[in-house]
């Protein structure tokens, strides 16, 4: 990628191909649950895109496939798309070792919506994604571009708000983040690499999607994590973590479901 972020992206490719491969023995993503019929994705995302059987599905930062494959699973068609080549090797070995379609292509998101516009029925992606990319509306344009007319586009994403209390900036900027950090799984402590990350405020995300030309349907905010990857967050509920503020709930997770019209 010929851009001002490429040295970043490549930071990231490089920290993300280390995640990978502890990732994927970690109890956090449980493959060995995956292997046996489990699925990876959460109440949140299975209660909100829910026709998927039959429908090509593009998942854009799949990480290792898990749930690209469990879209797979419940009758998607589907493609998984990650920058990282060890992530996208492990996705192709769960595909062949569980016998499920998938395809998974070794890109950033932004060289993939170089390589033509291959029309999908829905375009997913999921939790923690957003940080990794500087430009939103350069995203969009993917997203919009790889949608056929009438197409769905779904994400869920970690609230920006969270960030905030954590001490992040909620407003970005064009300068990246960048840290030395371990990785947020149960066996990650080793994996310590120095990544580059950007803030976006829930406005620039909607505008830039509204931008590229995509509908919004609907915007949801959840008060709890599916996931127990941050600090200070209490399970109140089998599966959902929540986090405290002066006695008040923080919002946690937000979703988007929108529609290419024309």
């Amino acid at each position: 990628m010929n851009t001002p972020d490429a040295h970043y992206f490549e930071m990231n490719r490089i920290g993300w191909d280390r995640r990978a491969r502890v990732h994927f023995e970690s109890r956090f993503y449980d493959v060995e649950g995956f292997m046996a019929g489990a699925t990876s994705l959460r109440d949140i995302e299975l209660g909100q895109l829910q026709e998927v059987a039959g429908k090509r599905l593009l998942h854009l930062q799949c990480h290792f496939g898990l749930d690209t494959l469990s879209w797979a699973r419940k009758g998607a068609v589907c493609t998984g798309v990650d920058i990282s080549p060890v992530a996208i090797g492990k996705a192709r070995e769960l595909a062949a070792r569980t016998g499920l379609g998938a395809d998974f292509v070794c890109s950033d998101v932004y060289g993939f919506g170089a390589g033509g516009a291959q029309a999908f029925d829905i375009v997913f992606t999921s939790y923690g994604a957003l940080c990794w990319l500087p430009d939103l509306a350069r995203w969009a344009q993917v997203v919009a571009s790889h949608l056929a007319v009438g197409g769905l586009f779904y994400m869920v994403e970690f609230h920006p708000l969270r960030d905030l209390l954590a001490g992040q900036p909620y407003f970005g900027s064009a300068a990246p983040d960048i840290e030395e950090e371990a990785t947020y799984t149960d066996n990650g402590a080793g994996a310590v690499a120095q990544l580059a990350t950007w803030s976006h405020p829930l406005s620039s995300v909607i505008n830039a999607l509204v931008g590229a030309g995509i509908r919004i349907e609907r915007v949801d905010e959840f008060a709890y994590s599916p996931y127990d990857c941050f600090e200070g967050m209490v399970e109140r509920e089998p599966g959902r973590f929540y986090m405290d503020h002066q006695g008040h709930d923080v919002p946690m997770v937000y979703s988007i479901t929108g529609r290419r019209l024309a």
